[in-house]
């Protein structure tokens, strides 16, 4: 059993690391604390085309798989959390479309989502739609070749920059559930803003509440069947990309962990060479160590067909704590000077928190993981 990755994929990573390095990492405080839109960096990335890398390269993407999907989040995460989100629900968005939408939606959308020049955001959940998604209350209701759009969502994230929304809205009864749930992609521009939240962390990429009323979408922008769309969704595992994020807040702050207590004095030593400091950052690195592990297991079956209910959730729940805890520890191992913005650790742990809660919390992923457990001893 092999654990390492292959030469090309490790020449894959060191590229989305050197761009981070050079072109995020100097700018990610001040795009953090102006609430500054990185757009300069979207356009790189979409020049490199590594906002479709996991898109077929007959529509001008990569063809990369969910591994390096992983790989590339977990690189720009480092650099700064908010950019890997908002590509990664991006590049969610655009796999929606390749696997489910029609011929023409394809050749019509995804070779400018490949370059970034059209933007997709995630229109899912709602404010009575949380865990439980299908209490969503969005509806859209057929007239003649029209559909009829009304109700909210909310944590849109990247919707300022987006051109489309992929709306999630009830088609049928609720009785049909979850067969009652069809994708539309919306433009932006017939959405309303209702609420810009001020945030803990994330702040260079915003994630509003928008509604919907009486917007028409013609019948060509229900993307994949009628009433099969939450089903459908499940269906693909781009959301490795949260664990995946996780993983790259957690090698962050243990990288400037290392360096700053190798520099830093007290009685006489570097920080480093107590034993209290080098059991903290050793604990830090087997939390990046496992979450990536996880991560990249499930990746790597989901690319295989394999059922990872199991090996996501593990996944997502590891990687996303390990980001919270390698923060916090990196915070505490600076010093004062941790809790202040001239390092980057502070940021970390208030980006960090957020991937307990977004993609589900790590709570509703636990009782994922029981059920699956006990599903595999049952059977």
């Amino acid at each position: 059993m092999r654990f390492g990755l292959t030469e090309n994929q490790r020449e894959f990573r060191d590229e989305v690391r050197e761009f981070t390095k050079t072109e995020i990492e100097p700018k990610a405080r001040d795009l953090d604390r102006k609430e500054e839109y990185p757009s300069t960096i979207f356009d790189e990335l979409g020049e490199r085309r590594l906002t479709g890398v996991t898109l077929p390269e007959e529509y001008g993407g990569r063809g990369e798989g969910l591994v390096e999907l992983a790989l590339m989040i977990e690189e720009l995460s480092a650099g700064l959390m908010s950019v890997a989100s908002a590509i990664g629900l991006h590049i969610g968005v655009a796999t929606v479309v390749e696997r489910f939408g029609t011929k023409a939606q394809r050749e019509d959308f995804l070779p400018e989502m490949v370059s970034f020049d059209t933007v997709g955001a995630l229109g899912l959940s709602e404010a009575n739609a949380g865990c439980n998604k299908l209490e969503m209350e969005t509806t859209a209701e057929r007239n003649e070749d029209e559909w009829v759009l009304n109700g909210h969502k909310q944590w849109v994230t990247n919707f300022f920059d987006a051109d489309y929304v992929l709306t999630y809205a009830k088609t049928g009864p609720e009785e049909d559930a979850p067969h009652n749930i069809s994708a539309f992609l919306v433009p932006t521009d017939d959405f309303e803003i209702e609420t810009v939240w001020e945030t803990l962390g994330a702040n260079s990429v915003k994630s509003p509440r928008v509604s919907l009323s009486n917007v028409r979408v013609p019948d060509d922008r229900l993307v994949g069947e009628e009433g099969e769309g939450y089903v459908q969704r499940g269906e693909i595992h781009t959301g490795v990309n949260v664990p995946a994020r996780g993983i790259g807040i957690a090698r962050a702050a243990l990288e400037d962990t290392v360096a700053y207590t190798s520099a830093r004095k007290q009685y006489g030593q570097h920080i480093s060479n107590f034993q209290g400091v080098g059991w903290e950052v050793g604990k830090m690195a087997e939390r990046v160590d496992t979450a990536r592990l996880l991560t990249l297991r499930a990746a790597d079956r989901a690319e295989r067909g394999y059922d990872v209910t199991r090996e996501f959730s593990m996944a997502k729940i590891n990687a996303t704590q390990a980001a919270v805890d390698n923060a916090n520890d990196a915070i505490q191992l600076h010093g004062g000077i941790g809790y202040t913005t001239e390092h980057h650790v502070e940021r970390y742990l208030r980006d960090a928190k957020l991937l307990t809660i977004a993609g589900g919390p790590n709570e509703g992923h636990k009782n994922t993981l029981a059920e699956a457990i006990f599903e595999r001893h049952d059977n």
